[in-house]
């Protein structure tokens, strides 16, 4: 059958009444759409998405539980699709617009007035038809449950299946869906759709065989998925027009719409094939003598083994090609499951920007056809130069049915990629074959919102890669492994990557995935695997493998020391350790701290050739993207350093940082000075030093900086146990630094007595330090026993009470096959976006304030902010008017988040207020999108301002500074 023909099989036979049930209708133009058509337009449109469009994983996860598999899975599909409006052939709904209503009249269809019928919001028509679809099923002998698991499909059609509540209540008005009592003429034209959408289907046939199916949750929601995604196209006018009066359409009119839709075919993998060596070398561009390391030969091995594609979690030091090793591993995975793309989850935006590059290197080397479509999953996508590329090509703009606020802008395809015009905004861009983004999108799914079903089908037909997987606090960690209870549900295949995994997490990522009750005996093995490298293997239903590995023989000696948090200290232990020149790295714990040290260092090196340079993240976007590139140009891997036309300092170098060099950068420095942190995390800023090899034997470093030394600074060493830095124990909370602190005590101590220094052998103490630190067991001097123990009652009542937080919104995991969706997502958050206030449901980070920092000249003139380059930099705005499209970019990359101060619950209702006293209401409209309700943050012409009392200073050398005004 042909796409189009199943409007055609439907409309044959149906009476003028049936044909008179209007479905579109636009208020401007007087066009409009009948029920039959928009039916037939909707099932051709998903017969095509399950022929081309659908990874075949899910096609595999909707039919697994249907008699004739993806026969019946597609019969199924198309004919949901088909009946899906049917709730629209109700006086509820069809009265709201005069003119087609007595259209319906006329043909014997009685109903009231809109005004009449008072009660019409108690059956809105996914409600109404899910009710109808299982008045049609009963009355062919199905039972209430058997029909449930079907209809409530299209009760959920618009984002949110019905809750039981909501199916009483519409039951409860008749008159709202059969008309008035003692008429025949709506329940003779349900019964006529769907006799005639059956007939269409060619489904009648199989109604006995679907009626004992149990239908798994899994398969209900991507069955909702394809039904919603269909619905939204074929409602697309620019695609299927209205008619401008009752009557056919073109024979071609499904076929046309779906050519000029265009939507990339999915990824068809194909396992890699020959040795390690081979794959890797034709995967990314190593040099030729480059030799595949053993963390990655073992990773692509552990992904051929699997019975069935499952979860892996690779554990392995920084800077071993985990990020590679994953990306094989996923394109065998994808290969042996039917995914048909790849979407990988990172802690920041930051980290996100950085990899989607080496995403879209990755896909121009797989064996594919035709076009890929890709996405950079987070809400500054569009600013990203790299993406930016992708999205402003040549492709002719399609209207989007779903108004979600996304800016209606053109797609272009480059080297076979293209973020499709189509597959934009909040809701469908996870739906590209091929994605990047924060670690937000991934947890989303576990949040009860607003058509969720949609993010279940963006992941359910790809393989997630989850980078830094030890970076999540227990708020995010209750959510990643509800998500990962789904996805194992789903079997998608789960790379998870990690160097500093405790054994407890790794067992409860696999544990979760599984779907298995905690603490299970067969995953002891999962939580007591000893050696590092290690490698896990999980499939639902059959027992863990884990494997010890060797690293690839590359090992750093860091000579760790204690330094008293005191701000002259440093600057003369600076002085010393560079007066031979070499480039040091200063890690604070808060932004506060590093405004603090870097002042403390200018003053002190003032007059001598000591630069000292900030990297945090606050920073306006445009400023923070060219410190990234800077700290790269000097600091990163020689062939990067060549690329960006860079140099390392010939002069002592100091950059004083926040947590943003800890993990989205590659970067090497010959010094390193932190705060102290918990031990996953030092041990990542230890990954910053002697990173890369610089001449034999690290020769081309200073001489007294070729050995790696940290220095650990950011407590009171006196106390017993230490105490860290107020600031510190606000973002970390005390148990996890004391902890840290006591398992580096041993190499501390041994650092103090003698003028000897304590040794931290990497890769070799990394996973020993890590179970050590967030072990059950005892850590620390006797001494400090009651302090720790004070502090560790503390914290586990903190969890505990973040875990309790993060339900409030969480999703429940799959319950038993044939239990329908009803009320799945209720009592939810409504949409759920990429938006700081969206975030907030996902991580428990507290208020969030975006602003725009602009700045008002001495003569009166809005203009962005001076010294963001030639181009950017001084560009006036105008404010009677909405700003032209680059000025407009410009002024929406100049974005930071306001700090704590300026966030507090006693000062933010202030904060707000007084920031839109600066909107302009020609910035509101649609026209305006790139602005359009943001807050400004308006400088002086000194780039100052008053805010909420503080004072607020920006510098494109120190970012953002709120002191007190008081």
């Amino acid at each position: 059958m042909s796409y189009e023909e199943y409007a055609q099989r439907l409309s044959a036979g149906l009476s003028a009444a049936a044909r008179s049930v209007w479905a579109k209708h636009d208020w401007d133009s007087g066009g409009w759409l009948p029920l039959w058509r928009h039916m037939g337009d909707s099932a051709g449109v998903a017969a095509y998405l399950w022929d081309e469009w659908l990874a075949p994983q899910v096609r595999v996860r909707i039919s697994e539980a249907l008699p004739e598999g993806e026969a019946d899975g597609r019969r199924l599909a198309v004919w949901l699709a088909m009946v899906h409006d049917i709730g629209k052939a109700t006086p509820a709904f069809a009265c709201q617009v005069d003119e087609l209503a007595e259209g319906m009249r006329s043909n014997g269809l009685v109903m009231d007035s809109a005004k009449q019928m008072t009660e019409r919001s108690k059956a809105p028509h996914g409600v109404a038809g899910q009710l109808l679809l299982v008045g049609w099923l009963q009355g062919r002998g199905w039972s209430r449950r058997e029909v449930q698991q079907f209809s409530v499909v299209v009760g959920g059609h618009h984002g949110v299946p019905p809750g039981d509540m909501d199916l009483r209540e519409a039951a409860q008005e008749p008159a709202l869906l059969y008309g008035p009592a003692g008429t025949e003429s709506w329940r003779q034209v349900q019964g006529e759709l769907l006799d005639g959408a059956a007939a269409a289907c060619r489904i009648g046939g199989r109604l006995p065989a679907w009626q004992s199916a149990k239908l798994p949750q899994p398969g209900q929601v991507l069955l909702s998925a394809l039904v919603i995604v269909s619905d939204w196209i074929a409602s697309n006018s620019a695609l299927f027009p209205y008619f401008q009066q009752s009557g056919g359409a073109g024979a071609e009119r499904v076929s046309q719409a779906l050519q000029r839709l265009d939507l990339p075919a999915p990824w068809r993998p194909r396992p890699p094939r020959g040795g390690a060596q081979e794959v890797f070398a034709a995967r990314f561009p190593w040099a030729e003598e480059a030799r595949v390391r053993p963390v990655q030969q073992a990773a692509l091995a552990a992904a051929r083994a699997m019975e069935e594609p499952g979860m892996l979690v690779i554990e392995a030091p920084m800077g071993e090609g985990k990020t590679e090793a994953a990306l094989v591993a996923a394109e065998v995975l994808a290969a042996a499951s039917g995914a048909g793309g790849c979407f990988i989850a990172l802690p920041t935006m930051a980290t996100s920007n950085a990899m989607f590059p080496r995403l879209t290197e990755w896909i121009g080397s797989l064996e594919r056809a035709g076009t890929a479509s890709v996405f950079l999953a987070h809400s500054k996508a569009a600013l990203n130069e790299h993406y930016a590329g992708l999205l402003f090509g040549g492709q002719e703009p399609v209207q989007d049915v779903d108004r979600d606020g996304s800016p209606g802008r053109r797609g272009g395809a480059s080297g076979g990629l293209v973020a499709h015009r189509w597959l934009r905004g909040r809701k469908k861009g996870m739906l590209s074959d091929f994605a990047a983004g924060t670690i937000d999108q991934l947890l989303f799914a576990g949040l009860k919102s607003r058509h969720l079903a949609l993010r279940h089908l963006a992941l359910a037909g790809k393989v997630v890669v989850i980078d830094e997987a030890h970076a999540y606090d227990t708020y995010m960690n209750t959510y990643l492994d509800t998500v990962l209870a789904w996805l194992g549900a789903y079997r998608v295949p789960v790379v998870v990557l990690s160097a500093t995994l405790p054994a407890r997490r790794r067992r409860q990522l696999v544990e979760a995935y599984c779907q298995a009750r905690r603490d299970a005996p067969e995953f002891d093995p999962v939580e007591q695997a000893e050696g590092y490298p290690l490698l896990t293997s999980a499939v639902p239903g059959s027992p863990p493998r884990v494997t010890a590995l060797e690293a690839s023989g590359r090992r750093t000696e860091v000579h760790i020391e204690r330094l008293a948090d005191d701000p002259r200290l440093l600057s003369r232990r600076l002085e010393e350790e560079l007066a031979d020149g070499g480039c040091a790295l200063v890690v604070r714990n808060t932004v506060k701290r590093v405004h603090a040290a870097a002042r403390e260092l200018r003053e002190y090196f003032e007059g001598t050739d000591v630069e000292v340079s900030v990297a945090h993240a606050r920073f306006v976007d445009l400023d923070r993207a060219g410190k990234d590139r800077e700290l790269l140009a000097s600091f990163g891997p020689p062939a990067k350093v060549a690329e960006l036309g860079g140099r390392r300092p010939e002069h002592p170098r100091v950059v004083v940082a926040s947590q943003v060099a800890e993990q989205s950068l590659d970067i090497d420095f010959d010094l390193l000075v932190t705060d102290l942190a918990p031990i996953d995390l030092l041990l990542q800023r230890m990954g910053r030093l002697h990173r890369h090899l610089r001449g034999e034997g690290q020769g081309e470093r200073p001489k007294r900086l070729r050995t790696a030394r940290c220095l650990i600074t950011g407590a009171d060493w006196e106390r017993h146990p230490p105490e860290p830095d107020g600031g510190s124990e606000f973002v970390y909370r005390p148990y996890p630094l004391l902890r840290a602190a006591a398992v580096l005590n041993p190499f501390l101590e041994a650092a103090s007595a003698g003028g000897r220094t304590g040794v931290v052998r990497l890769p070799d103490d990394i996973d020993r330090l890590v179970q050590q630190a967030y072990g059950p067991g005892p850590a620390g001097p006797p001494e400090w026993g009651g302090a720790m123990e004070k502090a560790a009652e503390k914290h586990v009542l903190e969890q505990a009470k973040k875990a309790e937080d993060a339900r409030a919104f969480l999703l429940g995991a799959p319950a038993r096959p044939g239990r329908p969706l009803t009320g799945w997502v209720e009592a939810g958050v409504g949409d759920a976006d990429d938006t700081p206030r969206g975030r907030a449901q996902v991580r428990d980070t507290g208020e969030s304030l975006e602003v725009l920092v602009l700045q008002r000249r001495a003569d009166g003139a809005l203009t962005t902010l001076p010294g963001l380059g030639e181009e950017r930099g001084g560009i006036e705005l105008p404010t009677e008017f909405a700003p032209p499209e680059d000025a407009a970019r410009i002024a929406a990359a100049s974005a930071l988040r306001l700090p704590f101060p300026l966030v507090r619950p006693d000062v933010i209702d202030r904060v707000i207020e007084e920031l839109e006293r600066d909107c302009f209401p020609a910035w509101q409209g649609k026209d305006a999108h790139w602005v359009a309700g943001e807050l400004l943050l308006i400088l002086d012409e000194d780039c100052r301002a008053r805010l909420a009392g503080f004072d607020v200073h920006y510098s494109h050398e120190d970012g953002l500074e709120v002191t007190d005004g008081a």
